[in-house]
Order: C-alpha cells, then structure tokens, then sequence
C-alpha cells in the first residue's frame, strides 16, 4: 500500500541491464517487469523500483545514497554476491549493533548487506 509522504521508489542506472538483472534474480531472488528495451521495473523488496539503461553508476564516493539489505547470515549472502559476479568493495566489518558489507552489482551500482552479528 502506498503511504502519504514515505518513500515508494527507487531508480538506479544500468549499463547492462540483462547482467544486473540476472544478478539479482540469482542472489536476492527478484522478479523483474519490462518495459521496453531500456526500463525493468521489481517489487515486493521493501522499497519497489527499477533499473533504466544508462553508462552510469551510483557510488557512496560520487556522494549517492547507499540501499543497505539485511541478511540473517551474511556470510552466505556475500558468497552468493561474489558466486554471481558480484564484486565486494568493503569486506565483511563490525560495527556497534552488527557487521557488514558493501559490494557493486554487475553495473557498478553500490549496495550493502548488514546483519546482527556473524
């Protein structure tokens, strides 16, 4: 359900669109909507959006927001990012409250995972 005033939606980049999809569907388990040759749409992820064509990236160092997933083992989430052409950034660290990692999906957009503990 929507809601007044929260956020509803996301858009990131893609240079390749069919590597990041595959990427997700493999790691995370997302189904994608087309629409067209340029725009993929997924929902039901906690925030629903999309990918659209573009050679760019979103990057914590180009000053972008971070989309941080939560595992309940992170250890096996950051094998399967790596297992499917994920590339880790920041291995695994801790933190007050958890540990975590950030990775770049095929398209060089930057995403984390976080969990409680090891």
């Amino acid at each position: 359900m929507h809601q007044h005033e929260k956020l509803n939606y996301v858009e990131f980049a893609a240079k390749d669109l069919a590597a990041t999809k595959v990427f997700f569907q493999s790691v995370f388990d997302w189904e994608f909507v087309n629409y067209g040759p340029d725009y993929t749409a997924f929902s039901n992820q906690g925030l629903d959006g999309g990918f659209y064509h573009a050679p760019l990236a979103s990057q914590t160092s180009n000053g972008a927001a971070l989309l941080v997933f939560y595992s309940q083992d992170i250890e096996a989430t950051c094998c399967k990012v790596e297992k499917h052409g994920g590339k880790i950034i920041k291995p695994i660290f801790e933190f007050p409250g958890g540990c975590r990692f950030h990775f770049e999906e095929p398209s060089g957009n930057e995403f984390a995972v976080w969990s409680e503990g090891r």
